[in-house]
């Protein structure tokens, strides 16, 4: 009798237990990695404002060098003048 209740425990979890095993992980990890639809319109919400953000500052930056076009170069600080009046050679 035990010699034939170890081979039946091995049978019964490999063909019964080990496949309930990796389905169950298997729906928990496609549950989890979906988005929902409050995280999908927060999403969309934060690009909209992303994309606003970008507009203004873009705007803010073409007034400001039509009123002064060396406007870039007093903002920033000695290094970073320096390396924006090298990029700005090298793109010429």
């Amino acid at each position: 009798m035990d010699d034939g209740i170890i081979p039946l425990i091995a049978i019964v979890s490999i063909f019964i237990g080990l496949p309930w095993l990796i389905f169950h992980y298997v729906t928990r990890w496609k549950t989890a990695a979906t988005l929902t639809g409050s995280d999908e319109k927060l999403l969309d919400e934060l690009h909209d404002a992303a994309r606003r953000l970008d507009d203004r500052l873009n705007t803010i930056e073409r007034i400001m060098t039509a009123e002064n076009p060396a406007w870039r170069q007093h903002a920033l600080p000695e290094t970073d003048r320096q390396r924006l009046l090298s990029d700005e050679d090298s793109t010429r």
